[in-house]
Parts: C-alpha cells; sequence; structure tokens
C-alpha cells in the first residue's frame, strides 16, 4: 500500500536518522510527503567544546534541518519540549494530536513506549515518553472530535491514521530494504556533527547494525534494512452481528 503522507514523531534530532532515515529516503523516492514532528531542541545532548549550552538548541535544529534535506523532507515541526523531561502529558498527547490533524497522515512512525532492555540506549525515557503519547494521540485522540475540542475550534478536524511502524521495537516484523538508500542515511547522520563526529566508522557501525536487521528479515545476502514492528489503526470492521435463528 502507498502511503502518500508519512508524520515521523521522535523525541530528540537525529532519532529519526537513526531509526528510519533509509526508510524515510526510499518513502521520499517513491513519491512520499514525510513530516517530522520532534519533541525537543536536544538542548541536554552533547555540544562541540566552545559551543555554549544555550546555543545547543539552535546547533541541533540546525543539524536535524540539514540532515532532513538530505533525505528530501523539508516540513519540520518543533514542539520544544526540555531534552530529558518529557513525559507523556496530556499537553504532548494534544500538540501531537494537532500535528497529525494538520498533516493528516496515513502512516505514523514513532519510538517504542516500551523498555528494551537488550537495547537500553534506544529505550531513553524520552523516547518511551513520545512514543506512548503518540500511540496515545494516533488513538484515540487525533480522531476523536470530542477530545481536546480546543483542536476542533481550530478547524482541525478528526482525522484517522491507517498505520503506525514503531521503531526500536522487540518484535519486528516490517521490513524496508535501505540497500539503494544506505548512503543517503549515513550522509543524515553526518549531519549530526555534534551527536556523531565521535565514531571512528559511523558507517561501518550502521551498515552492521542494518545488515543484522536484513538477515532478521529474511532478506537476500548483501542487503540492508531497517525494521519496525507494524501495528494497523484504521478504522475496526463492523462487528458481526450473532446469527439469527435458523441461518448458519
Amino acid at each position: 500500500m502507498a502511503h502518500e503522507r508519512i508524520l515521523v514523531v521522535t523525541a530528540h534530532p537525529d532519532d529519526v536518522d537513526f531509526g528510519a532515515a533509509g526508510s524515510v529516503a526510499r518513502w521520499v523516492r517513491e513519491g512520499a510527503s514525510v513530516t517530522y514532528c520532534i519533541v525537543t531542541d536536544g538542548d541536554a545532548g552533547a555540544s562541540p567544546p566552545g559551543v555554549p549550552r544555550d546555543e545547543v538548541p539552535r546547533l541541533r535544529r540546525a543539524e536535524q534541518t540539514a540532515a532532513a534535506k538530505v533525505l528530501g523532507v523539508s516540513d519540520l515541526v518543533w514542539l520544544g519540549y526540555s531534552d530529558g523531561q518529557v513525559t507523556a502529558s496530556l499537553e504532548l498527547r494534544r500538540d501531537i494530536s494537532r500535528v497529525i490533524r494538520q498533516v493528516r497522515p496515513s502512516r505514523v512512525v514513532c519510538q517504542s513506549s516500551e523498555r528494551n532492555l537488550d537495547r537500553l540506549f534506544a529505550s531513553h525515557p524520552d523516547h518511551l515518553a513520545a512514543g506512548e503519547a503518540t500511540i496515545c494521540a494516533v488513538y484515540p485522540d487525533a480522531r476523536n472530535p470530542f477530545a481536546f475540542p480546543e483542536l476542533m475550534e481550530a478547524g482541525l478536524e478528526p482525522h484517522v491514521v491507517e498505520e503506525v511502524l514503531i521503531m526500536a521495537a522487540g518484535d519486528l516484523d516490517h521490513f524496508v530494504d535501505i540497500t539503494e538508500t544506505f548512503p543517503h542515511k549515513v550522509a543524515a547522520l553526518a549531519a549530526h556533527v555534534s551527536q556523531t563526529e565521535h565514531h571512528e566508522d559511523l558507517e561501518g557501525m550502521i551498515r552492521g547494525w542494518s545488515e543484522g536487521v536484513a538477515r532478521l528479515g529474511g532478506l537476500p545476502e548483501g542487503r540492508l534494512a531497517e525494521g519496525f514492528r507494524r501495528v494497523e489503526t484504521g478504522e475496526r470492521p463492523p462487528r458481526a452481528r450473532p446469527p439469527a435463528p435458523g441461518e448458519r
């Protein structure tokens, strides 16, 4: 199924590029319009020597904007929450619901709300909170006309997202072949200079991860992939009525 509009929601700048940049590049190539919704400015992240702390948010935004451009994404929404202090609050659910109603995507990509002790660095508390708030926004908030009435008052009609792809999930079941777009993923990550320049072999590290995911997904030898947990979130089918007397 082709998705014309895709919304990616992450906690920090660079999260989308570690988790899904190759897929985003492929979807854009296939004609999709992709929007990023980034919950924080990454203001609690590492910064290069000599960069004042109050300059970090501006730097991280600029790096993410440059990384997105590599993949063909120009629509970035920044929610401005504090890095390291994200919770799945009603306020965050409302703000993500607002973006869903504005963008009206058929597919939403987000982080996992479940802690994975085998991949602890993917289970940053901000990631978990952003993932939980996004799932809540997809169902029920964004589709419910009575949730957050201020959104309806602003003219934002309810919207049903058809599917969610969850990054860094513990039970991947949806794999995207990124062999052709892998250079774009590496280039996007390299744009996050403040976060990736310390890696001696960034490309080798990412290639190793992508090879492992491809093997997990049963792709042929030499292919590279990103993996997700796919959740169908469209309208529920009508409940079948019980058979009437005399019917089979």
